[in-house]
């Protein structure tokens, strides 16, 4: 739709001020969108009926081309050791830039809103070079009823041109590529990258910076809720089984990547998955398959074949990060409002490739807030020659890259709500038992899913605790239909020296990522740190 001249300049889609842009296409829905990427040969079709793209250099974020404008605002509430500062004059210019740039090129628009609760959500309005980017977001993102259009009033503004390369010199940013937030305008620029991530986590990036002010907790997490209404939300990093997990057929998905915990409950920021699809299969994630299949998904990177366009999740030679974007109601047992109550558990969720930490363990208020400051998780040794240990991971709130304020502001807010709503919390490891990576296996996820279970139906809170010895938490000493030595570490070890010198080790680890944050937390959570455990 052309959408020249035909709307009023307070809300149409120029409200942003190009000059003498090309035309406008507001608010296209998915076949509009599918002609407009086939036409201009940004995308092709599979065979299930998908929509295919290819990013390009950039298969994922570019978090080292992130930049946050440093002004009067945001110099006391941002924090710089995490965030990348550009000065307003820079982004002024490149703000310029971007508007001139844009000069006779086509645009999509979409008027969308990041959350799904009415008090705390923000309309975005997203400008896209790329027909398939604006089918992308509009899976990612809320859309609004036809009726809320009409009078659609954006708060942000996204602005995704690809074709766009920056100049650092003159525009204060690192390479070509630049992904610029402002704060006070609430403008995100993106340039130079193709990777259409990037606009989704711009929308998190605002709400983590804005909902703390209006005691919202904004979370990197997925969620559900039981039959009872019993919300959970499961924290955890790339590869710890966040989205796998919270995937129960027993429960009711609420969302799989982003959420707020507000005085009503939580809620999605999201209207759509971005799911990862490398070695993806009907057999063992059949809900999440099923949605490549169809009309609507976007799928990026994906390699297939070139006759039958049938995609093959197991190849990895374009990038391991081949993902698909669509809408939550491709899911069956997806939420139709985003929303529930206040959780009853939180589970923290680690792959510990070292192989020392219990399959499960109940944390007190204070520990969660230290594990959520710390973040942890673990990579796996690689190919390179000569590696053979596994790589601990610190990503504190389990999402750093996406964090503007200081972590302490996100952990005081978390602890308080915990203690407010009696939330049981959980760390769960998803990573390594009977040895590290390479000795020991992974372990079992009936094992998981059954200790989860417990945790999530309230029995698995009435058992009776252990103390780690290393890292001072309860465990379980035995759950119904777990094998007991399972919950014992040491235990799936044979070589016993070699665990506690590993266990030590890695308590270590955890000792040295966290004097950054000793001086802005209280003395229970410095006593929850692991070392203190083992003095004790």
């Amino acid at each position: 739709m052309n959408a020249h001249g035909r709307f009023n300049e307070k809300v149409g889609p120029n409200s942003f001020g190009f000059s003498e842009p090309g035309r406008f296409f507001l608010n296209l829905e998915a076949p509009q969108l599918y002609e407009e990427a086939l036409a201009r040969r940004e995308a092709r079709v599979t065979a299930g009926g998908a929509l295919l793209a290819d990013t390009g250099q950039h298969t994922g974020r570019s978090p080292k081309d992130k930049f946050v404008v440093r002004d009067a605002m945001t110099e006391n509430t941002v924090w710089w050791d995490n965030n990348g500062a550009m000065s307003p004059a820079h982004f002024a210019t490149l703000l310029a830039d971007f508007k001139a740039h844009a000069k006779g090129k086509d645009l999509f628009a979409q008027d969308l809103y990041g959350g799904a609760d009415p008090a705390n959500r923000v309309k975005v309005r997203v400008y896209t070079e790329f027909a398939w980017h604006s089918l992308f977001i509009r899976n990612l993102l809320i859309r609004p009823e036809a009726h809320e259009l009409a009078s659609f009033l954006p708060e942000m503004t996204i602005v995704d041109l690809p074709s766009f390369k920056a100049d650092p010199a003159r525009h204060g940013c690192r390479t070509e590529t630049v992904i610029a937030v402002d704060f006070v305008s609430k403008t995100v620029l993106i340039g130079g990258t193709s990777y259409a991530g990037e606009m989704k986590k711009s929308v998190f990036t605002y709400l983590n910076y804005a909902l703390p002010d209006a005691g919202v907790m904004p979370m990197h997490c997925s969620a559900n809720v039981g039959p009872q209404g019993d919300s959970a939300v499961f924290f955890g990093l790339s590869g710890t089984g966040k989205t796998t997990l919270s995937a129960d057929p027993t429960r009711t998905l609420i969302g799989d990547d982003e959420h707020g915990w507000s005085k009503s409950g939580i809620f999605n920021f999201e209207g759509g998955c971005y799911a990862k699809t490398i070695r993806l299969s009907a057999e063992a994630e059949p809900e999440i398959y099923a949605t490549t299949q169809r009309f609507g998904t976007v799928l990026e990177n994906v390699i297939v074949d070139p006759v039958t366009r049938q995609p093959d999740f197991d190849d990895g030679s374009k990038t391991e990060n081949t993902r698909c974007a669509y809408p939550l109601h491709f899911i069956p047992n997806a939420s139709e409002t985003g929303r529930a109550g206040h959780p009853k558990n939180i589970v923290m969720l680690t792959c510990d490739a070292f192989g020392v930490l219990p399959p499960i363990a109940k944390l007190t208020p204070a520990e969660a807030m230290y594990h959520f400051l710390s973040g942890y998780t673990a990579k796996v040794a690689g190919t390179e020659k000569g590696v053979t240990e596994p790589e601990a991971v610190f990503s504190t709130c389990f999402g750093a890259p996406f964090m503007p304020r200081h972590p302490a502001e996100y952990g005081n807010l978390l602890r308080d709500l915990i203690a407010k709503h009696h939330v049981d919390c959980w760390l769960v490891n998803t990573g390594w038992t009977g040895g590290s990576y390479g000795t020991g296996r992974r372990m079992p996820i009936r094992v998981t899913r059954r200790l989860l279970a417990s945790a999530l139906d309230g029995s698995l809170a009435r058992a009776d605790f252990r103390r780690d010895p290393y890292f001072g938490f309860a465990v379980p000493s035995s759950v119904p239909g777990v094998e007991p030595h399972i919950l014992y570490p040491v235990k799936t070890w044979q070589d016993k020296a070699a665990f506690a010198s590993t266990a030590k080790k890695l308590v270590g680890m955890f000792e040295q990522n966290f004097k950054r944050f000793e001086a802005h937390v209280d003395a229970d959570v410095k006593n929850a740190a692991p070392k203190n455990q083992m003095a004790a």
